[in-house]
């Protein structure tokens, strides 16, 4: 009795055991015993007997699969082939047909089961199934097919005919027609090649049962058959289904056969019918063909007139189709021949001011008076023309709403051309009196800079930083200027002034470029100080991802990356941006496997952040669902226990003083 009482006083050892148990170590063992299962040793079958006793044991275990599983198709397949194995057919042939019991409508038992029939050579058994499933599964034409082959094989080809006649009372497909008249074809029977293509053409009209029948009577060199196929599909089928391809198809056979007026007129035929949008390989294949073989100049005037006349109507039906003007002028300029035609179409088609107060429809209608410009120069060589062109068009710009620099630049550079300098220069002035766009001045300065005017660079540089102070393009663009004419310090002191204007857009950008001057210029001290500066104004973690960046590749220093990670952290920390800290681990796990320092790796694979999804459930309501994600750091958890201790070490303090 005190021995028991003793037992019970000892305390027992709570601490936790040297292995653990997990879930994921029981099942582990569990594939291992599984995978360690002892299969059965081979078993010879030396008489009869054993050879009756397996079948019959075999047998049992394939009943009692579909016992179990009736349906499944596999087992009653492996059962039949089985037996034929065995050489037992009656049991095979059992065994299918209660598959086929199961269900008819599958294709698999049906191959197998003649698959079966016409390895062991059993034909007519073969016919019989054949003849079963195509009566009862007419739409599949595996099985017609397969049966017609098999006749075509032994030479059967009466019985193939009526198969394939068979066939095509259910009206497959044009394939299987074609493999009709292939066969027919094989054995030499061009007058029931005809008959069946007549058939066919009956029962499925379109242009590609059409251009089958010709290619055949082609082939054969019954060339007015093959017309009169071509002229037949024209006929009967409607228009929207005769493509250019058809007519493409038909005019090729009349040139093979040197009907060029017949070609031509096939050609015409299709332009005429078929619309332009939809007919333009066709238009291709005429024009090549009006090269090749010398179509005089009248009818190909009338192919132009007729292409005027569909701009004309379509113009008619809406004159603001800019894209309809485009097709127009190009047209007319094609020819070359007649300069007053198409200044008569550039005029008509500038007239057509947009109605809308859009810069998307504004860009067509100046493009139209740009290309109007340019012909007048290039083409027509006449430069006052032009230039009257230039001005007429910036003043129809409503510059109170948008403007458009292209077209001041192609006006200068027009100017340029003519070695008029001092009228670019004002071209310039006036563009960026009106518009003021960055696009101009960096064009006005690359102008001067091509003439090696360095200070008016400058002067107009100062100009678009002047008209744009808080845009970082303007300050980007003049220390690239400083920066390829190697003056250095300039191009510094105009970052400087950049980087302390508080209200830039984008002032990154300002500090990106100042960072990557001094790195490109070797000065790894001031881009570290960059770095510095740029921290006391913003703490974003990019700027710490940054300079971390550049204090590994740059310097090589991967401690010093590390120190302006982790400060990174510490501050990301203190001020509660989970996910900036999230990303900055991860940033410095990717810097530690660049490093190849495995240590390092598994300590900040350690400190990986994990994301937990939290949902809360606002006043009890299914409707007011909030869904956040909180990202715990296993740094915090240690900090968090070491926290907890202090606090209950100082609570047991109290009680003690207290009592």
């Amino acid at each position: 009795m005190a021995y028991n009482t003793l037992n019970k006083l000892v305390v027992k050892n709570k601490m936790p055991a040297p292995v653990q148990v997990t879930a994921e170590q029981i099942l582990r063992d569990a594939a291992e015993w599984q995978a360690r299962e002892a299969k059965p040793t081979p078993h010879r079958l030396v008489d009869d007997q054993e050879m009756q006793q397996h079948r019959v044991k075999k047998r049992k275990d394939f009943e009692d699969m579909l016992r179990r599983q009736r349906h499944h198709i596999g087992t009653w397949i492996k059962y039949a082939i089985w037996e034929a194995a065995q050489r037992d057919f009656r049991r095979a042939r059992s065994i299918f047909e209660r598959a086929l019991n199961v269900d008819y409508k599958n294709t698999t038992i049906w191959q197998r089961y003649i698959e079966m029939e016409v390895k062991n050579k059993f034909l007519n058994s073969a016919r019989n199934l054949y003849d079963r499933v195509t009566g009862l599964l007419p739409r599949v034409d595996h099985f017609w097919f397969k049966y017609a082959h098999m006749e075509e094989l032994l030479g059967n080809y009466a019985a193939a005919r009526k198969i394939f006649d068979r066939w095509m009372e259910w009206n497959p497909d044009d394939k299987a027609w074609m493999m009709y008249i292939h066969f027919e074809e094989r054995c030499g029977e061009l007058k029931a090649c005809r008959a069946i293509f007549e058939r066919y053409l009956e029962n499925k009209p379109s242009t590609e049962s059409f251009l089958r029948f010709c290619k055949f009577e082609e082939r054969y060199k019954n060339y007015d058959r093959c017309r009169a196929g071509f002229s037949k599909a024209i006929e009967l089928l409607p228009p929207e289904i005769v493509g250019e391809n058809f007519y493409i198809k038909y005019a090729q056979f009349e040139q093979r056969r040197r009907n060029f007026t017949e070609a031509k007129n096939i050609y015409e035929a299709g332009l005429t019918k078929i619309p332009k949008e939809e007919s333009q390989e066709l238009y291709n294949n005429y024009v090549l063909f009006q090269k090749h073989h010398g179509i005089d100049s009248v009818v190909e005037a009338a192919i132009l007139d007729k292409r005027r006349n569909i701009y004309r109507e379509q113009l008619e039906n809406d004159p603001r189709n800019y894209d309809v003007w485009f097709d127009y002028i190009r047209l007319e300029e094609s020819l070359s021949d007649n300069v007053d035609r198409t200044r008569s179409v550039y005029q008509a088609a500038i007239v057509n001011i947009p109605v809308v107060n859009e810069k998307k429809a504004w860009r067509r209608f100046i493009y139209l008076w740009i290309y109007y410009a340019l012909f007048e120069e290039m083409i027509a060589k006449d430069g006052d023309k032009a230039r009257e062109i230039y001005n007429k068009a910036l003043s129809v710009v409503p510059k109170n709403l948008f403007t458009f620099t292209k077209i001041y630049s192609l006006y200068a550079e027009y100017e340029i051309r003519q070695l008029n300098l001092d009228l670019a220069r004002k071209v310039f002035g006036r563009g960026l009196g009106e518009c003021k766009k960055g696009k101009l001045f960096e064009a006005y300065a690359a102008l001067e800079l091509r003439l090696g005017n360095i200070d008016r660079c400058r002067i107009i540089y100062a100009k678009y930083i002047e008209a744009h102070p808080f845009d970082p393009k303007s300050w980007i663009a003049f220390i690239n200027f400083e920066l390829m004419t190697q003056e250095i310090e300039r191009a510094r002191a105009l970052c400087e002034s950049a980087v302390e204007m508080d209200q830039m857009d984008s002032p990154e950008l300002i500090w990106k470029t100042f960072i990557d001057l001094e790195t490109n210029l070797g000065e790894i001290s001031r881009a570290r100080n960059l770095y510095e500066r740029l921290l006391m104004k913003t703490q974003h973690y990019k700027v710490f991802k940054g300079y971390a960046e550049f204090e590994y590749k740059q310097v090589g220093d991967v401690v010093s990356a590390r120190k302006v990670i982790e400060r990174g952290l510490e501050h990301c920390k203190i001020n509660g941006l989970n996910e900036e800290r999230a990303l900055l681990l991860v940033y410095l796990l990717k810097l530690e496997r660049l490093n190849k320092d495995e240590l390092e790796i598994a300590k900040t694979l350690k400190r990986q952040a994990k994301k937990v999804r939290h949902v809360q459930v606002q006043d009890g309501s299914s409707d007011n669902i909030q869904e956040y994600v909180r990202y715990i750091f296993p740094d915090d958890g240690i900090q968090e226990k070491n926290l907890k201790i202090l606090q209950a070490a100082k609570e047991w303090k109290n009680r003690q003083i207290k009592t």
